[in-house]
C-alpha cells in the first residue's frame, strides 16, 4: 500500500506523522458530493447504487491528501434490510414505515439475510478496487443501540421517549433488539472486511444519552459483543477495530477493554486526558470541534496545532472531527487543516 499510516497508527505503531480523515468527509459540504446526489435523483439511490457510492467516496480523496477513504453509505442499512422500510424526509432525516414499538414487533425482528446489503459490499469492493493501494478503506456500521434507538422512535429524536421508556419498562424487549442487532451488525462488519474494507468502525452516536448503568447494560455490552466477533485479519494484515460513542468521555477506561483497537474522542474530552486514562491500550481518534472549521485559516491552523500538542508524542494518534463536518463548512478550510496536520506533525514526528 502506497499509504497505511492510518493503519498502522491505530495499531499504535510509528509512523512518519499523524494520519488524518474526517468524519463525514465524503458530504454536503463538496458540491461535487451535490452535483452526484442530484444525478441520483435520491439519498438511497445515492447510497445503494455502487458506482455512485463509489463516486463519492472517491471525490474528498481528488481534493484533499487524507489518509483514509470512509465507505459512503447510511448508518441504517441494517434495519432497512431488516424490513423496517427506510426512508427520508427532506430536512427531517431519516424515517421508518414500521418502527418496532411493541412485542409483536421484537418477534418479528430477525437477523437479515446479508445479500440484501450486497449493494454495500459491492460498493466496497469498487471502492478497494478504484483507490489502487492509494490509502486504506474504513468500512461501519451503526452501534447495536444506536440502531435501535432510530427502530424504536422510527427516527431520529430529541430525548429518546420511546426507546428509554422500553428500557426501562420493559428491558427485555430492548435486550432482545440489542442481541438480534449485535448479530447483525457483526455480519455486516464481517461482510464489509470479506469485500475489501481494512479498518471497520463501530459509531455508537446515541450511546451517550444514557445514564452510567444504562450504558453499560445496554450499548457497551453490545458494542463489545460486536468488537468480540469481528474477523481480526484479513488479507495478511490485521484489521483495526475503531468504537466511538459520541458524548462518551466518561466511560473511556471501560471502552479500552471491550475489544476495540482505537477509541473516537468527541471534542468535549480534553485528548491530553483521555490519553492518560487509556495509557497504552488503545490509539485514540480526534477530537478537533467541527465548527472550528468555521474560524480563518490561521486560527483552524492552531487549533490542530493544539490538538496534535495535547496527544503529544509518540504512536496512537488518528487526527479527525469529534463528530461528523457540518454540511457548510468551506471546503478550503477543509484543505488548511489536512495541510496544517501534516505539517505540525511531521516536524513533531521528525524531532
Amino acid at each position: 500500500m502506497q499509504n497505511d499510516n492510518f493503519l498502522r497508527a491505530l495499531l499504535r505503531e510509528p509512523t512518519p506523522y499523524t494520519p488524518i480523515w474526517i468524519m463525514r468527509q465524503a458530504g454536503r459540504y463538496l458540491p461535487e458530493y451535490n452535483a452526484t446526489r442530484r444525478k441520483a435523483g435520491s439519498f438511497l439511490t445515492l447510497a445503494k447504487t455502487p458506482e455512485l457510492a463509489c463516486e463519492v467516496t472517491m471525490q474528498p480523496l481528488e481534493r484533499f491528501p487524507l489518509d483514509a477513504a470512509i465507505l459512503f453509505s447510511d448508518i441504517l442499512t441494517v434495519p432497512d434490510a431488516m424490513g423496517l422500510g427506510l426512508y427520508f424526509v427532506e430536512g427531517e432525516g431519516p424515517k421508518f414505515e414500521r418502527p418496532v414499538r411493541d412485542e409483536n414487533d421484537v418477534a418479528r425482528l430477525e437477523v437479515p439475510d446479508m445479500d440484501k446489503l450486497r449493494y454495500v459490499f459491492d460498493a466496497v469492493a469498487l471502492i478497494r478496487r478504484t483507490l489502487a493501494e492509494r490509502v486504506p478503506l474504513i468500512g461501519f456500521s451503526g452501534s447495536p443501540f444506536t440502531l435501535a434507538c432510530y427502530m424504536v422512535e422510527g427516527g431520529g429524536s430529541d430525548d429518546f421517549r420511546r426507546v428509554k421508556s422500553m428500557l426501562y419498562a420493559r428491558p427485555d424487549l430492548l435486550h432482545r433488539i440489542l442481541a438480534i442487532n449485535a448479530a447483525a451488525v457483526t455480519a455486516y462488519l464481517n461482510a464489509q472486511i470479506a469485500a475489501g474494507a481494512q479498518a471497520v468502525m463501530v459509531f455508537d452516536t446515541w450511546g451517550g444519552s444514557l445514564s452510567d448503568v444504562a450504558y453499560r447494560e445496554f450499548s457497551l455490552r453490545y458494542s463489545r459483543q460486536v468488537l468480540e466477533g469481528l474477523t481480526r485479519t484479513h488479507e495478511g494484515r490485521t484489521v483495526p477495530r475503531i468504537l466511538f460513542t459520541k458524548g462518551g468521555g466518561l466511560w473511556l477506561e471501560d471502552m479500552a477493554d471491550v475489544g476495540a483497537d482505537a477509541l473516537g474522542v468527541d471534542w468535549q474530552t480534553p485528548l491530553a486526558e483521555a490519553r492518560r486514562r487509556v495509557g497504552s491500550r488503545v490509539a485514540l481518534q480526534g477530537n478537533m470541534d467541527p465548527m472550528a472549521l468555521f474560524g480563518t485559516p490561521q486560527s483552524i491552523e492552531t487549533e490542530a496545532k493544539r490538538v496534535l500538542e495535547a496527544f503529544g508524542a509518540g504512536p496512537g494518534h488518528v487526527f479527525n472531527l469529534g463528530h461528523g463536518i457540518s454540511q457548510f463548512t468551506p471546503p478550503e478550510h477543509v484543505a488548511a487543516l489536512v495541510e496544517a496536520v501534516h505539517r505540525h506533525s511531521l516536524g513533531a514526528h521528525a524531532a
